[in-house]
């Protein structure tokens, strides 16, 4: 939710803030703003809407300067207006800020600086630019050399709640100070400039170059200079790492939408993900970053997956991998609910986190309480660098590449690959054979080829989709392994199009759900050939008596499927436990083409974030 992105350099800041804020667009908002400082003064320009609006807006203005912040925002405290739209002011008009996060204590501090202060907003935000403005006022009372880190600094002291922040001041034209706990910032390295941003997408067209500043650093950042301290005011020696992604891997490349793009990357970015990664000789494989050693895995004798929306869909197929191959009892948690629950976790528990983003505020909470209580806590993220990467002590990067469009595609099938690799490494270890291994290793090299074929039917899908894209309601339904396929394929469907849809475990009809069959409830079956088809098959048998819609997900080769419906997508065979690995692509494309179909903002769906960073 909510991006920033700021200069200091010797360009024009403003073409290079809005075409931050245009990168920034995948992680939901509904305004945006920007501020420049020149002269002496801060030039803002703020719109409700999309940045076409904010851009539109900014033809009537002339805004000049080396130096700016910017910000798109998702409505938390206040409405959805110009008036509440980021970069926020103090009372003087001179320094200005753009914030993520939320500021729990705002009301107490908005009590305490009394009746001196008029505010003009009803966020949360506001009040921080007039702690900050406060603290630097006060360093003038007391004949001090006005200091904007350190009335930061002195502000943030009375903060209860999560910030990644950016701090502009009129009087301080060649400095930005940024802040961070709990909301992710980066800095870009460039030559005689900084970008500063809450992730790296908004810099990859002008640096590799980057710090991740941490929870509670302050960072004071010049043209040619960047120092770092803690809250303490204690300097902090921060390391340069350079991000792997290029500009034109974030780009649609042709695709009418990023999720389209993303949806075909697969076969691509798999390869990446597994790639190094296992043994064919041995039958295992070797995820390094796990910082395990043999003895510790030994000594696991129960997994946790902690995740959130289709992560944890991605998890729950880990958990069928990990009984399966390794033979470890394994639980999926949805993080917004681990540590409410007290959970029972001890120094044989291996927890993972599992995020595309790792900045997924409940997913972290829930890591750092596991931590403490002594469990291997490992992630299984995406973006190099952020904050679960970083706070774990160990895990493994999916390698999906940029995942834009806010709906999760190729970031989910790559996380299924590697919890899958987890669950062999641990199976070897434990009762795995090496020729066990090494079959499911042949079959999981197999899987780009099979995800082509399943793509290059992309045309038939698009026509199911039409055909079914003005009912109201959608069951999907599965068994084993591929009831979290169905989960998954809801998900996608009703966050995309808008379409009411669930998901049950086939084996369930009978208990409740037989009742809403009917003409007008389509039902969408993942009927591949595995241990479970003939029970599957006998429950799509008694949705066809009942005269309810059937579309199949079937596998190929299986004509008897035509018997129960004409409406069949076709996939390759595969071994079981991959099978989520194809079955998944077919959902994501008819839900992808439904919206399409429907004038969906596909790759921004109403009131949906890419990054969820509060909770």
């Amino acid at each position: 939710m909510c991006g920033i992105i700021a200069y200091i350099g010797n360009k024009q800041a403003l073409p290079i803030l809005v075409k931050g804020l245009r990168r920034l667009e995948y992680r939901g908002y509904d305004s945006a703003g920007v501020a420049i400082a020149q002269d002496g003064k801060i030039n803002r320009v703020r719109s409700v809407g999309r940045i076409d609006n904010l851009d539109e807006k900014l033809k009537d203005h002339t805004v000049e300067g080396t130096v700016g912040i910017a910000h798109t925002r998702w409505a938390t405290h206040g409405g959805v207006t110009e008036e509440n739209a980021h970069p926020h002011f103090g009372c003087d008009g001179k320094l200005v800020l753009v914030h993520n996060g939320i500021i729990e204590n705002y009301r107490e501090l908005k009590t305490n600086l009394g009746d001196t202060h008029e505010f003009k907003t009803q966020t949360d935000t506001e009040i921080l630019a007039h702690l900050i403005e406060f603290h630097y006022e006060q360093q003038k009372i007391h004949n001090e050399t006005p200091d904007v880190r350190l009335a930061v600094e002195h502000a943030l002291a009375h903060v209860r709640g999560t910030y990644g922040l950016v701090v502009m001041h009129a009087d301080h034209p060649d400095l930005l100070v940024a802040a961070r706990l709990g909301s992710p910032l980066v800095v870009g390295i460039g030559e005689g400039e900084h970008y500063i941003a809450s992730d790296a997408t908004p810099m990859l067209a002008y640096t590799k170059k980057v710090i991740f500043l941490e929870d509670g650093e302050v960072a004071e950042i010049s043209r040619d200079n960047m120092e770092t301290y803690n809250l303490k005011d204690e300097a902090i020696e921060k390391h340069v790492e350079e991000i792997e992604w290029n500009e034109t891997q974030a780009q649609k490349q042709g695709f009418d939408h990023f999720m389209l793009k993303e949806i075909f990357d697969q076969p691509t970015v798999f390869e990446d993900a597994i790639r190094g990664r296992y043994n064919l000789l041995e039958g295992t494989a070797n995820l390094g970053g796990l910082n395990m050693s043999d003895d510790e895995m030994r000594s696991v004798n129960r997994v946790i997956l902690i995740a959130c929306g289709t992560a944890s869909y991605a998890a729950m197929v880990g958990k069928y991998a990990f009984e399966r191959l390794a033979g470890i009892p394994t639980e999926v948690d949805v993080a917004s609910e681990f540590r409410y629950r007290d959970p029972i976790v001890d120094e044989h528990t291996l927890v993972f986190g599992v995020s595309q983003s790792g900045e997924t505020a409940d997913t972290l909470a829930a890591l750092r309480e596991a931590k403490r209580k002594g469990a291997f806590v490992r992630g299984i993220v995406n973006v190099v660098g952020s904050t679960i990467a970083r706070e774990t002590d160990g895990g493994t990067y999916i390698h999906a590449g940029p995942e834009l469009a806010v709906a999760s595609t190729k970031a989910y099938t790559n996380m299924v690959a590697i919890m899958v690799l987890y669950a062999l490494q641990f199976g070897r270890l434990k009762r795995v054979s090496p020729a066990t291994g090494q079959r499911l290793l042949k079959a999981l090299r197999e899987i780009p080829a099979k995800m082509h074929e399943i793509l290059e039917q992309k045309d038939l899908i698009k026509e199911m989709a039409l055909k079914y894209k003005d009912y109201k309601d959608f069951l999907f339904l599965g068994r084993g392994i591929n009831f979290p396929v169905a989960l998954e394929g809801s998900h996608k469907l009703k966050e995309i199009s808008y379409i009411h849809s669930e998901a049950y475990p086939a084996g369930e009809m009978k208990h409740g759900v037989n009742a809403l069959l009917a003409s007008d409830f389509p039902v969408l079956a993942i009927m591949t050939k595995d241990q479970l088809y003939d029970k599957m098959r006998s429950n799509v048998e008694e949705i066809k008596a009942r005269k309810a819609p059937i579309l199949l997900i079937a596998t190929k080769g299986d004509e008897g499927a035509k018997e129960l419906t004409d409406d069949v997508l076709y996939v390759p065979d595969t071994m079981e436990l991959l099978e989520p690995l194809l079955n998944t692509i077919p959902l994501q494309l008819f839900a992808y083409y439904i919206a399409v179909e429907l004038g969906r903002d596909v790759d921004r769906p109403r009131n949906l974030a890419k990054s969820v960073t509060v909770e």
